[in-house]
């Protein structure tokens, strides 16, 4: 077992692995399931969980433990998290943000409620649409945060991209309160989207 959990790559192959085979059982034990909508959206929903989870685990990485420890780090050490550990995390951190909006587009979708929620059910009353329609708006305007915003200065802030010392200097703080404004739009963007779930 130790051999298996020292690859990253063989862990995730044996998690997926075990995923299926609850499946399966899930599915044989419960006399299958229909393969409709329901199931889609089901499906969907979990993968939307997923990667909302890579997105924001991700995001409160970067701002509970790297943001907070950098200072602390002597100087002649930084460029390992500069040229290796925040490049590789902000490639899982932006393509999590883009699977986690289009997987809960299409979960709205398959359940019929994606016009009402982007309106925000407006005319009708603070309703359940309203409520998930109000994490949904929170999550794209994180999502074009990250990729419209947030990346493009952390590739000037980590020297993906060349430019000036005064430069780089502005887009690592633009990078870093771009995220912290996302921290911060997180846990109500996370409230409504239970809420939606759960208390209506």
């Amino acid at each position: 077992m130790g051999e298996i959990l020292k690859s990253l790559s063989k862990t995730i192959h044996i998690s997926l692995g075990l995923s299926i085979l609850l499946f399966v059982v899930l599915f044989y034990g419960n006399g299958g399931f229909d393969f409709d909508a329901l199931f889609w959206s089901w499906f969907f929903r979990y993968l939307h969980v997923l990667a909302g989870v890579m997105w924001i685990g991700l995001l409160w990485y970067f701002n509970f433990v790297q943001i907070p420890n950098m200072s602390k780090i002597p100087d002649e050490q930084k460029p390992a998290i500069g040229k290796v550990i925040a490049p590789a995390a902000l490639f899982w951190f932006r393509w999590a943000a883009f699977a986690t909006i289009v997987t809960g587009l299409i979960v709205a979708y398959l359940n019929g409620y994606v016009h009402q929620a982007l309106i925000l059910d407006i005319g009708n009353g603070f309703t359940k649409n309203t409520t998930i329609g109000i994490g949904m708006w929170l999550g794209i305007i994180m999502a074009f945060n990250v990729w419209f915003v947030i990346w493009p200065n952390q590739k000037r802030a980590l020297g993906i991209v060349e430019c000036d010392p005064d430069l780089k200097a502005k887009s690592a703080k633009t990078a870093m309160l771009f995220s912290r404004t996302n921290t911060l739009l997180s846990l109500p963007m996370l409230l409504s989207m239970v809420a939606a779930q759960n208390l209506y």
